[in-house]
């Protein structure tokens, strides 16, 4: 092929659809000022204009039976659209959404496009290969390749210059799931197995969401907006879809919709509901349970076990969902990698297969993500014992950037009034083995005899501008902090200025924890060790659990320097070891702590050198 002609890469999507074609010597997802993603809808309006895109997914909301949505779902069938008046086949309906990709293609290339690379599931049959050829020929495009869509991906994620590796692609899309076992080494990728449900996807955990937000109207009304108010109906349809995308980064979501239906007597009657991720996960955790059936058959087809998967790689919007990363993680343990767009993965990796059969010498993608994680620390338990610096990070390394995240913390103890965040940057489960890289103080909070619940928002931008929001849930009360540079590496007289602040942090907190325990748990404690995780919940003293814990952690983390250290050094901290212990089982507060404070500082000095 020349050099010099134009061959673009077409992800054709259930939800969304995209192109991606080589600008400068990368591969970019292409779309006119901000937009990148074509909802996959094609419709009329009732004057009889073509709509595609965003135009048509609007006009959901009123002439849903102008409009078509999901149509790959329908590729390869015999089955026919009614438009108004016409009738048309799912490689027609696809037709119109590659030819408004194309025309995308053109105005920024400013050249003409006849030829494409568009990715299918690895599961496809030949007729809905053939069905997807054909639309391309519909659309007047030359389809110089049919690509699969794992294979797309691992392209996308340039393990093509690496040692081999084995891979898994997991795709939870808008409409369809699938998941593929693919060996890459050198410039060849294989996909030794494929599995999948082609009616699986993002749409069926709307339609949960939907279910939901009409059974809480009909309880309240009495009223079913499916049977009697199509366009209500399709007003909550899209409120579901927002409220799935945004409880994938927030705790809770509000979704508030005004004059759904109307009384006999003329009063509108309103829907105002908040859902919870938790509610929301419950929703749907027997569907994402069951791509694990795809995932352990596909193993088994390819002749792998878990521990043969080298990376998993998340493909398709609804793998922004934390449950699926969760059970993935916890069923299979292999890293799991997001640092490529989910929904724009697949088609950069056709993109850049368009490029490298154009001419060009294209290897991988390059995406702004953050190099390191970033969380609090938080009352928990660390190797079966409470321990207030426990730490698992809200943003986690190499996530695609800008990102948002929150997660949901509960104070330690009764009637607190005061929570300090202490924000740091690293992987350990001990937050005082990261780097402290901020802290603030929440205050005026509720004082509850119950847990209070804090939410923690973090969020990341593409300038490394790191902000850090804590808000108590119930009155909406926050305070944040602007941390600046947050992923610039920090140099050696940096990285010592941050171990001195860890140093003087952690003293402070052992002296106030000292001070809290003295005054024998008071009712208005203002606790500056401030949150609990999750649903954590503990009966016991936590200030005083917490400093023996904390002392424990202490022992284990020096016992395990005793044999690469002086000898002088090793005699103090056994001493201390022996001291702390003495102190613990006399309950001897004062001793303890100024043991305890000796110990951490003397590791700061060791560990420093």
């Amino acid at each position: 092929m020349s050099h010099n002609e134009v061959i673009i890469g077409i992800d054709l999507g259930t939800t969304n659809s995209e192109v991606a074609a080589l600008i400068g010597d990368q591969p970019r997802v292409l779309g006119p000022g901000g937009t990148k993603m074509l909802p996959s809808c094609v419709g009329f309006s009732p004057q009889g204009q073509l709509l595609i895109g965003e135009a048509a997914r609007n006009q959901l909301l009123v002439y849903p039976e102008m409009t078509v949505r999901s149509v790959k779902r329908k590729m390869g069938t015999e089955e026919r659209f009614e438009i108004g008046k016409k009738t048309f086949t799912p490689p027609e309906i696809s037709a119109f959404i590659l030819r408004e990709l194309v025309q995308w293609a053109q105005q920024e290339l400013c050249t003409e496009v006849k030829k494409a690379v568009i990715t299918v599931p690895a599961y496809f049959s030949d007729a809905q290969r053939q069905a997807t050829q054909e639309a391309g020929q519909i659309a007047g495009l030359e389809i110089v390749r049919i690509l699969n869509e794992p294979t797309a991906a691992s392209l996308a994620y340039g393990f093509g210059d690496e040692a081999h590796r084995t891979a898994m692609v997991y795709d939870l899309g808008g409409g369809t799931f699938d998941v593929s076992i693919v060996s890459i080494e050198g410039d060849v990728t294989e996909v030794l197995a494929s599995h999948g449900n082609n009616r699986l996807g993002g749409d069926d955990f709307d339609q949960l969401v939907l279910d939901r937000l009409l059974r809480e109207f009909q309880a309240r009304h009495g009223i079913n907006l499916q049977d009697r108010h199509p366009v209500s109906y399709a007003r909550l349809r899209w409120a579901a879809e927002e409220a799935k995308k945004r409880l994938s980064s927030e705790q809770y979501t509000r979704v508030r919709e005004e004059a759904l239906a109307t009384t006999p007597d003329g009063k509108s009657l309103h829907l105002d509901l908040e859902l919870s991720r938790q509610e929301y996960e419950t929703m749907i955790r027997s569907l994402v349970e069951s791509t694990l059936e795809s995932v352990f058959q596909t193993l088994k087809d390819a002749g792998k076990q878990p521990d043969d998967i080298d990376v998993i790689l998340l493909v398709g919007g609804s793998t922004r969902t934390p449950l699926v990363r969760e059970m993935l993680e916890e069923h299979i343990g292999a890293p799991v990698r997001q640092d490529i767009h989910p929904d724009l993965c697949v088609a950069l990796g056709a993109g850049l297969l368009a490029s490298r059969l154009a001419g060009h010498d294209v290897h991988r993608v390059l995406v702004d993500v953050s190099p390191y994680s970033f969380g609090p620390s938080h009352m928990g338990m660390l190797n079966g014992e409470l321990y207030p610096y426990c730490y698992s990070p809200i943003i986690k390394r190499n996530i695609p950037l800008p990102v948002t995240r929150t997660e949901r913390y509960f104070t330690a103890v009764p009637y607190q009034k005061v929570i300090e965040v202490s924000v740091f940057q690293g992987d350990d489960s001990d937050a005082l083995r990261n780097i402290l890289v901020g802290n603030f103080a929440v205050e005026g909070l509720t004082p509850m005899a119950e847990e209070n619940e804090v939410l923690c928002r973090m969020s990341l931008d593409l300038d490394g501008i790191l902000k850090v929001e804590a808000i108590e849930k119930r009155t909406g009360l926050s305070k944040h902090i602007m941390i600046k540079d947050a992923i610039k590496p920090k140099s050696e007289s940096e990285l010592a200025q941050a171990r001195e602040r860890l140093r003087r942090f952690y003293s402070g907190r052992v002296d106030a924890i000292d001070a809290a325990w003295e005054e024998g748990m008071e009712a208005n404690l203002e606790s500056a060790s401030g949150t609990s995780q999750g649903t954590e919940k503990t009966q016991t003293d936590p200030e005083v659990d917490a400093t023996i814990a904390a002392a424990h952690r202490l022992i284990e983390r020096s016992r395990q320097l005793l044999a690469d250290i002086h000898d002088e050094d090793r005699e103090d901290i056994i001493d201390l070891h022996e001291k702390i212990q003495e102190a613990i089982d006399a309950s001897d507060r004062q001793t303890l702590s100024t043991n305890v404070n000796t110990l951490q500082e003397l590791l700061f000095f060791i560990e420093g050198k």
